[in-house]
Protein backbone atom coordinates (compact mmCIF):
# COMPACT_ATOMS: atom_id res chain seq x y z
CA UNK A 1 0.00 0.00 0.00
CA UNK A 2 1.30 3.29 -1.02
CA UNK A 3 1.55 6.15 0.64
CA UNK A 4 -0.71 9.17 -0.65
CA UNK A 5 0.76 12.75 -1.01
CA UNK A 6 -0.46 15.81 1.06
CA UNK A 7 -2.99 17.78 -1.26
CA UNK A 8 -2.91 21.48 -1.13
CA UNK A 9 -4.83 24.10 -2.91
CA UNK A 10 -5.69 27.77 -2.71
CA UNK A 11 -8.51 28.74 -0.71
CA UNK A 12 -10.54 29.70 -3.62
CA UNK A 13 -9.74 26.29 -4.63
CA UNK A 14 -10.92 24.65 -2.08
CA UNK A 15 -13.89 26.63 -1.35
CA UNK A 16 -15.18 26.27 -4.82
CA UNK A 17 -14.39 22.26 -4.70
CA UNK A 18 -16.53 22.40 -1.49
CA UNK A 19 -18.98 24.24 -2.83
CA UNK A 20 -19.12 21.26 -5.77
CA UNK A 21 -18.97 18.50 -2.83
CA UNK A 22 -16.05 16.91 -4.48
CA UNK A 23 -14.22 14.22 -2.62
CA UNK A 24 -10.62 16.30 -3.23
CA UNK A 25 -12.23 19.33 -1.39
CA UNK A 26 -12.63 16.75 1.92
CA UNK A 27 -8.88 15.15 0.91
CA UNK A 28 -7.22 18.80 0.76
CA UNK A 29 -9.45 19.87 3.68
CA UNK A 30 -7.95 17.48 6.07
CA UNK A 31 -4.66 17.67 4.99
CA UNK A 32 -4.02 21.22 4.97
CA UNK A 33 -5.91 22.26 7.88
CA UNK A 34 -6.40 18.78 10.73
CA UNK A 35 -3.32 19.62 12.78
CA UNK A 36 -4.05 23.66 13.18
CA UNK A 37 -7.71 22.53 13.74
CA UNK A 38 -6.72 20.01 16.23
CA UNK A 39 -4.41 22.44 17.95
CA UNK A 40 -7.26 24.53 18.41
CA UNK A 41 -9.41 21.45 19.95
CA UNK A 42 -6.59 19.78 22.37
CA UNK A 43 -6.29 23.42 23.86
CA UNK A 44 -9.55 23.20 25.41
CA UNK A 45 -10.10 19.19 25.92
CA UNK A 46 -6.86 17.19 27.18
CA UNK A 47 -8.49 14.48 26.29
CA UNK A 48 -6.65 13.46 23.35
CA UNK A 49 -9.41 10.40 22.08
CA UNK A 50 -12.10 12.99 22.94
CA UNK A 51 -10.17 15.89 21.01
CA UNK A 52 -10.00 13.33 17.84
CA UNK A 53 -13.46 12.73 18.05
CA UNK A 54 -14.53 16.56 18.05
CA UNK A 55 -11.59 17.18 15.09
CA UNK A 56 -13.71 14.17 13.27
CA UNK A 57 -17.38 15.72 13.84
CA UNK A 58 -15.45 19.41 13.20
CA UNK A 59 -14.96 18.18 9.96
CA UNK A 60 -18.47 16.70 9.31
CA UNK A 61 -19.87 19.68 10.56
CA UNK A 62 -17.65 22.24 7.99
CA UNK A 63 -18.84 19.52 5.20
CA UNK A 64 -22.52 19.76 6.05
CA UNK A 65 -22.80 23.31 6.66
CA UNK A 66 -20.65 24.88 4.00
CA UNK A 67 -23.30 26.64 2.64
CA UNK A 68 -23.58 28.84 5.26
CA UNK A 69 -20.00 29.88 4.17
CA UNK A 70 -19.57 33.00 2.73
CA UNK A 71 -16.49 34.57 1.73
CA UNK A 72 -17.31 38.22 2.03
CA UNK A 73 -17.59 37.45 5.99
CA UNK A 74 -14.30 36.27 6.34
CA UNK A 75 -10.84 33.25 5.83
CA UNK A 76 -11.93 29.90 5.67
CA UNK A 77 -9.34 29.11 8.36
CA UNK A 78 -10.82 31.76 10.38
CA UNK A 79 -14.79 29.98 9.92
CA UNK A 80 -13.62 26.80 10.57
CA UNK A 81 -11.53 27.56 13.59
CA UNK A 82 -14.68 28.91 15.29
CA UNK A 83 -16.42 25.40 14.65
CA UNK A 84 -14.23 23.38 15.58
CA UNK A 85 -13.92 26.08 18.97
CA UNK A 86 -17.43 25.78 19.39
CA UNK A 87 -17.33 21.97 18.82
CA UNK A 88 -15.12 21.35 21.23
CA UNK A 89 -16.77 24.11 24.06
CA UNK A 90 -20.05 21.88 23.59
CA UNK A 91 -18.40 18.79 24.47
CA UNK A 92 -16.47 20.50 27.56
CA UNK A 93 -20.13 21.66 28.63
CA UNK A 94 -22.01 18.32 27.57
CA UNK A 95 -23.43 16.09 30.57
CA UNK A 96 -22.22 13.11 28.93
CA UNK A 97 -18.56 14.23 29.12
CA UNK A 98 -18.94 15.59 32.73
CA UNK A 99 -20.51 12.04 33.70
CA UNK A 100 -17.80 10.21 31.97
CA UNK A 101 -14.94 12.35 34.09
CA UNK A 102 -16.62 12.09 37.24
CA UNK A 103 -16.96 8.18 37.25
CA UNK A 104 -13.26 8.08 36.46
CA UNK A 105 -11.34 6.20 39.72
CA UNK A 106 -10.02 9.38 41.77
CA UNK A 107 -6.43 7.84 41.36
CA UNK A 108 -6.40 8.07 37.68
CA UNK A 109 -8.08 11.58 37.78
CA UNK A 110 -5.33 12.71 40.50
CA UNK A 111 -2.94 11.39 38.05
CA UNK A 112 -4.56 12.61 34.84
CA UNK A 113 -4.88 15.78 35.66
CA UNK A 114 -1.32 16.12 37.28
CA UNK A 115 0.10 15.10 33.47
CA UNK A 116 -2.10 16.95 31.64
CA UNK A 117 -1.65 19.85 33.19
CA UNK A 118 2.12 19.61 34.49
CA UNK A 119 0.40 20.37 38.02
CA UNK A 120 2.85 23.01 39.30
CA UNK A 121 2.13 23.71 43.17
CA UNK A 122 2.11 27.49 43.85
CA UNK A 123 3.49 28.83 47.36
CA UNK A 124 1.42 31.52 47.26
CA UNK A 125 -1.73 29.19 46.89
CA UNK A 126 -0.79 27.19 50.40
CA UNK A 127 -2.93 28.14 53.16
CA UNK A 128 -6.19 29.03 51.45
CA UNK A 129 -8.06 26.12 51.68
CA UNK A 130 -7.25 26.30 55.41
CA UNK A 131 -9.23 29.99 55.52
CA UNK A 132 -11.96 29.15 53.45
CA UNK A 133 -12.23 26.18 56.50
CA UNK A 134 -12.94 29.53 58.57
CA UNK A 135 -16.27 30.57 56.64
CA UNK A 136 -19.66 29.91 57.06
CA UNK A 137 -20.38 26.17 55.74
CA UNK A 138 -22.89 27.58 52.98
CA UNK A 139 -20.11 29.80 51.32
CA UNK A 140 -17.42 27.57 51.62
CA UNK A 141 -19.35 24.71 49.89
CA UNK A 142 -20.27 27.54 46.88
CA UNK A 143 -16.29 28.34 47.05
CA UNK A 144 -15.51 24.96 46.98
CA UNK A 145 -17.53 24.19 44.02
CA UNK A 146 -17.01 27.74 42.03
CA UNK A 147 -12.68 28.30 42.61
CA UNK A 148 -10.95 24.39 43.12
CA UNK A 149 -13.25 22.74 41.23
CA UNK A 150 -14.19 24.79 38.43
CA UNK A 151 -17.98 25.30 38.22
CA UNK A 152 -19.64 27.97 36.92
CA UNK A 153 -21.82 30.23 38.81
CA UNK A 154 -25.10 28.92 37.21
CA UNK A 155 -23.61 25.47 37.18
CA UNK A 156 -23.41 25.69 41.00
CA UNK A 157 -26.67 27.02 41.74
CA UNK A 158 -28.04 23.95 39.86
CA UNK A 159 -25.76 21.37 41.64
CA UNK A 160 -26.64 23.22 44.93
CA UNK A 161 -30.74 23.52 44.35
CA UNK A 162 -30.50 27.34 45.09
CA UNK A 163 -30.84 30.48 43.09
CA UNK A 164 -28.15 32.35 41.19
CA UNK A 165 -28.44 35.57 42.79
CA UNK A 166 -28.08 33.62 46.18
CA UNK A 167 -25.01 31.73 44.75
CA UNK A 168 -23.51 35.33 43.81
CA UNK A 169 -24.25 36.97 47.36
CA UNK A 170 -22.90 34.43 49.36
CA UNK A 171 -19.29 33.62 47.10
CA UNK A 172 -19.11 37.74 47.48
CA UNK A 173 -19.60 37.64 51.22
CA UNK A 174 -17.17 35.22 51.45
CA UNK A 175 -14.63 36.61 49.38
CA UNK A 176 -15.18 39.91 51.70
CA UNK A 177 -14.35 37.58 54.93
CA UNK A 178 -11.11 36.43 53.14
CA UNK A 179 -9.65 39.20 52.72
CA UNK A 180 -9.97 40.36 56.01
CA UNK A 181 -6.91 37.69 56.25
CA UNK A 182 -4.94 39.65 53.90
CA UNK A 183 -5.12 42.82 54.96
Amino acid sequence: MSKRSKISLSEDELVLALRRHEKIAVEALYDMYSSSLYGVISRIITDTAVAEDVLQETFVKIWHSFASYSTEKGRLFTWMVNIARNLAIDKLRSKDFKNQNKNQELEINVTFIDEQRNTVYKPELLGIKDLVQTLKADQKEILELVYFKGYTHVEAADELGIPLGTIKTRLRMAIQQLRKHFN
